[in-house]
Parts: C-alpha cells; sequence; structure tokens
C-alpha cells in the first residue's frame, strides 16, 4: 500500500470517528443514573421514546459503608398507556428489554421491600436505540470490523436520527392540530360570551324601560 492509498485510509477513518462523534453526541442514547432510594417512598425515572425503539437496561444496588446484608428492592416499568413491561420484587439487581410499541413517556419505578430505617442507592445503565444493539454479536455474524463496522454504526445512527426527526415532525403536527382546536374552541366560547353578555344587557334595558313606564317616570 503506498503513501496515498494509507493517508486516504486514515482519513477515512478520522471522517468516519468524527461523524459518529457528532451523531452520538447530539443524539444521547445511552445514560448511567443513580438513584437514592428512601426507606419509604418510591423513586421514579422516565425517558420520551418514540415507538419500535429498543430499550435495555440494568439495575443494581450499590453497596454503602457497613452494609454487610443488600437490602433487596421492589422494580416496576410501565408504557404511556399504562401497560406492565417489567416487575421484580426483593431483589438486589435486575434487567429488563423490550421494544417499545407506542411513542411517549416510559416509566421505570423502584421502591424499598420491607421496612429499612436508611435509604439505598441505585445504578441504572439505561440504553436505548443503537446503544442497546450488541455490536459485537453484529460484527462476528456479518464477518466485518475496522472501517466497515463504523460505517454500519454510523448508518444506524443515520437511521436512528431520521427516525426520532419524523417522530418529533409528527408529535409537532398533533400539538399544532390540538392548538388549532383549542383556539377555534375559546374563538367560539368567546363568540358565545360575548352574545349571552348582549343578549343580558337588551333584556335588562327592556325591563328597565318596562318598569319605569309602569312607575311613569318616563
Amino acid at each position: 500500500m503506498n503513501s496515498s492509498s494509507a493517508t486516504g485510509m486514515t482519513i477515512m477513518m478520522l471522517l468516519v470517528f468524527s461523524c459518529l462523534t457528532t451523531l452520538f453526541v447530539v443524539v444521547p442514547q445511552a445514560e448511567a443514573v443513580w438513584l437514592t432510594i428512601p426507606s419509604s417512598g418510591t423513586k421514579c425515572i422516565s425517558e420520551e421514546i418514540q415507538s419500535n425503539v429498543v430499550v435495555l437496561a440494568d439495575y443494581y444496588v450499590i453497596p454503602g459503608e457497613g452494609h454487610h446484608h443488600l437490602p433487596g428492592i421492589s422494580a416496576k416499568v410501565t408504557s404511556p398507556y399504562g401497560n406492565n413491561l417489567h416487575q421484580k420484587e426483593n431483589v438486589t439487581q435486575g434487567q429488563f428489554a423490550f421494544t417499545t410499541a407506542e411513542g411517549g413517556n416510559y416509566v421505570a419505578c423502584f421502591w424499598m421491600d420491607g421496612h429499612h430505617q436508611e435509604g439505598v442507592s441505585l445504578g441504572i445503565e439505561w440504553k436505548t436505540g443503537i446503544s442497546a444493539k450488541d455490536w459485537e454479536s453484529v460484527a462476528k455474524k456479518e464477518k466485518i470490523e475496522g472501517v466497515e463496522l463504523e460505517l454500519m454504526k454510523l448508518e444506524g445512527a443515520v437511521q436512528a436520527i431520521h427516525q426520532y426527526l419524523i417522530y418529533l415532525k409528527d408529535k409537532e403536527a398533533n400539538m399544532r392540530q390540538v392548538s388549532e382546536r383549542t383556539n377555534a374552541r375559546v374563538a367560539w366560547f368567546s363568540i358565545m360570551s360575548l352574545g349571552v353578555c348582549i343578549m343580558a344587557a337588551a333584556l335588562q334595558l327592556w325591563y328597565l324601560k318596562r318598569f319605569f313606564r309602569k312607575k311613569k317616570l318616563i
């Protein structure tokens, strides 16, 4: 391989790395969260996700200082329509994975089992979209590596961004329709209120004129 080919390959790899870095910064799809669950009460996290997106999460109790026994927790994950997607009781760690059937806020709630005087820390690794994909298995199955694998990741990121933009566009259109319907209803309500006020004023004027005529004041 001559120097020009090596230089071209290096430039290509740098461009791929730069594009991947930009895409993953613009559209964050993996998140690590620490929660402090109180001794009594529930802590929840939520994320707005469009439909047909893979979600993978691991959660685990973080051992505290002087704690030889990890307290058990309960976990429950629900969809925007209230469907139960995952539920575990009295565990110190767990995992849930699903593909979203509808767009909206997906909520994961955690609480402690039993009676404890102190709270507990919980770690959650939440992945969605291409971040939840097992790229090592894909690379072994497709027998690709290096630049080809990075290009496949780049293609997946572009598709994810495209789907997310379509989701935002549809959501904006729905919000616009709701806003237009609300404005139309407010306008009709204002017209009706004005008509009722005019009718009430006319009735009051008619009644006063009739009253004054009976009293022979006019």
